[in-house]
């Protein structure tokens, strides 16, 4: 009967442990960056930028092109003098032999010829630049530039937002290892008591020692759990998954790091921004000194007109037509020295993206050593950090020991611990620091 129990109740907890299992979502490094970056508001505006520098290259590249322009307008002619009547004009009768038979007045008064009420107007225009001495073609030069600046600012972003993701998730990983690390500290502080209890009557000091250290690492404990859930929160927040999902980091901090011993660096998504930067004022300074010459153009226009007393007669007869094909050349004269200032604006702003990059490839090329140098330093102290711990967890082990047996205080046990709660938080800090420095080096020249 207590076996069936037994049974009864082990297979209970199996299926609710395996139940809370599946609610928990697995979070490797790659899967949390890779959806902080689906998140990213930066990322989403640099994408933005994208599409937005290549609707400037084709807003202009359509001046390439003909353009068509059609008009159409209606008017009705109003006499000032007497609203009521229709517009018109007299004529002396001497004008009688230049005029048509239906206009003529025999008795000499002078001749009334009415204007028409209702006037049509349509017509189309049609332009085709020819050859505009550089005016487009570096504009159009200057634009591309401009969609490989936002390419490479989307790449610099892109960059930017995996460091931080990476970063955000190893500081997850850290508080969860601080938390077992400062658990652990409180154990064995609360075992040591035990211990001392187990012996019958304590030493005073000994028991009044152990009780504070053993509140000191209640508050160390605390800490690091309210640290550890505001760094999940976090997590989840730049992640974009819901507060009340449990998730479990999978990866681990390496125990070992390997060599790294990385060329210098070639290139950097500033570096090509700041390039571009030079290629699009300069293409614009051309551009700018191409308005002194002149534009070659063909244009064509065609244009109807019609004319009636009433509106629905305006059509009954054939209204005007008229039409014409040809070439304009558009020279510009004066201007009050828009384009020469126009262009040197542009050729300043040139040689100043010069000398950032300039200043750039030297701030960059530094910073990117200065990372491979700190992760080969701080890999090489990590062996010797290792050895300390190891030989404080013995030292610590000794004075447990002896702490037991009644041959030392609690302040000797006490110093033994907290000597091997400091090395195991550096060690942790440690291999936090070098993860961060292979990440500064891909981001740096990745």
């Amino acid at each position: 009967m207590h076996k069936v129990k037994y049974r009864l109740v082990f297979g209970l907890v199996c299926a609710c442990t395996a139940f809370g299992g599946a609610d928990a979502m697995n979070l490797s490094l790659d899967e949390a960056v890779e959806k902080i970056v689906a998140e990213s508001q930066d990322v989403k505006k640099a994408d933005a930028n994208v599409k937005k520098a290549q609707a400037q290259l084709s807003a202009a590249n359509s001046n390439r092109w003909f353009k068509i322009d059609g008009t159409a307008s209606y008017m009705n002619m109003i006499n000032v003098e007497n609203p009521s009547k229709s517009t018109g004009i007299d004529l002396p009768a001497a004008f009688g032999g230049l005029l048509s038979e239906n206009m003529k007045d025999s008795s000499g008064q002078p001749i009334h010829i009415e204007i028409p009420d209702n006037i049509f107007m349509a017509g189309v225009s049609v332009s085709q630049p020819i050859y505009t001495f550089g005016k487009i073609g570096n504009a159009v030069k200057s634009v591309k530039s401009a969609i490989k600046m936002s390419e490479s600012s989307r790449e610099l972003t892109l960059r930017e937002v995996r460091y931080s993701a990476a970063n955000v998730y190893w500081t997850a990983k850290m508080t969860d290892d601080i938390v077992k690390i400062a658990k652990a500290d409180l154990d064995a502080a609360r075992a040591a008591r035990s211990s001392l209890a187990s012996v019958g009557r304590a030493n005073r000091i000994n028991l009044v020692k152990i009780e504070s250290d053993i509140a000191s690492k209640e508050i160390n404990l605390s800490d690091a759990e309210f640290n550890r859930d505001t760094a999940y929160r976090m997590l989840k927040i730049l992640a974009g998954i819901d507060m009340d999902e449990e998730i479990t980091l999978t990866d681990n901090f390496p125990k070992t790091f390997g060599d790294l011993s990385a060329g210098g660096l070639k290139n950097n998504p500033e570096w090509d921004i700041l390039n571009q930067q030079v290629r699009m004022y300069e293409a614009k300074a051309k551009s700018s000194r191409a308005e002194y010459l002149p534009t070659l153009a063909a244009t064509a226009s065609y244009n109807f007109m019609s004319m009636g007393k009433e509106i629905d007669t305006m059509f009954d007869e054939k209204g005007s037509q008229s039409a014409y094909w040809g070439v304009a050349l558009q020279v510009p004269i004066f201007s009050g020295g828009l384009h020469r200032a126009n262009a040197t604006m542009d050729a300043m702003d040139a040689e100043a993206a010069r000398q950032d990059l300039d200043k750039s490839k030297k701030m960059k090329t530094e910073e990117y050593d200065t990372a491979i140098k700190k992760y080969n330093h701080l890999r090489g102290n990590l062996a010797t950090l290792e050895n300390a711990r190891n030989l404080a967890s013995k030292a610590y082990q000794f004075s447990t020991e002896r702490f037991a047996a009644g041959q030392t205080s609690a302040i000797e046990l006490a110093e033994a611990s907290a000597g091997l709660y400091q090395l195991d938080m550096a060690l942790l800090n440690a291999k936090y620091n070098i993860l961060m420095a292979a990440e500064s080096i891909k981001k740096l020249g990745e």
